[in-house]
C-alpha cells in the first residue's frame, strides 16, 4: 500500500486487540516516512473516542512510530518543556488511509527532567485477561516497555535532546 507522503495529512487509528477502534486523531501531517518509520505532527486536532466523544488536543505534538518497536511515541510541546506520553502498541501499519496500530493499554508518561510513570498496569491486566492476550504478546510488550524505558534513559529516538524541537521547526513550515 506504500506510505503517506511528507506534507499529507492523515488520520491516526488506535484499536484494541480485540479489534475494536479505540480512538482516532483526525488531522496528523506527515514529516517524515519510510517503511521503518512515521513521524507526524498536530496541533489541537480533534480526536474521537470510541464512545463517540470528541475533544480537542491543547498543544503541538510530534509522533514517531516505528515498524519494529511495539511502542509509540507523543512528544507534545509545553511552556515548561517537552512532555511525552508513550503508548505501548504493535507496531505501525498504513493502510492508505490511516496510521493504525493497536494499543495494548500500558503507557509511559515522560516529563522534561526525563522522569517517568508507568501508567494503566491496572488497566493491563483487566484487558490481558479479558481480550486474552497470547502469552507470546505479554511477552513481547513487557519486553518493549523495558526498550522504552531503556530509549528514555539513553534519549535515545524521540528522546533526543533536539528531536522533537527539529521536527516541530519542520511543521511549522506546513502551517504557514
Amino acid at each position: 500500500m506504500g506510505y503517506p507522503k511528507e506534507g499529507e495529512t492523515i488520520q491516526i487509528h488506535s484499536y484494541k486487540h480485540n479489534g475494536l477502534l479505540h480512538r482516532i486523531w483526525n488531522e496528523t501531517t506527515i514529516l517524515k516516512s519510510t517503511e521503518l518509520c512515521i513521524i507526524g505532527a498536530n496541533d489541537r486536532t480533534m480526536v474521537t473516542e470510541s464512545d463517540g466523544r470528541t475533544w480537542v488536543t491543547r498543544e503541538p505534538a510530534i509522533c514517531y512510530f516505528h515498524a519494529r518497536q511495539w511502542f509509540n511515541v507523543i512528544g507534545m510541546l509545553r511552556d515548561d518543556g517537552v512532555h511525552y506520553y508513550c503508548n505501548i502498541s504493535s507496531p505501525f501499519a498504513y493502510d492508505g488511509e490511516a496510521i493504525k496500530y493497536i494499543d495494548y493499554d500500558l503507557d509511559v508518561k515522560v516529563f522534561p527532567d526525563m522522569t517517568y510513570n508507568i501508567l494503566d498496569e491496572d488497566e493491563y491486566d483487566d484487558h490481558r485477561k479479558s481480550m486474552n492476550y497470547p502469552k507470546e504478546i505479554d511477552s513481547i510488550l513487557k519486553e518493549y516497555l523495558n526498550t522504552l524505558l531503556h530509549w528514555i534513559h539513553q534519549r535515545k529516538g524521540p528522546f533526543a535532546p533536539e528531536f522533537v524541537d527539529m521536527w516541530y521547526e519542520r511543521y511549522l513550515r506546513y502551517t504557514k
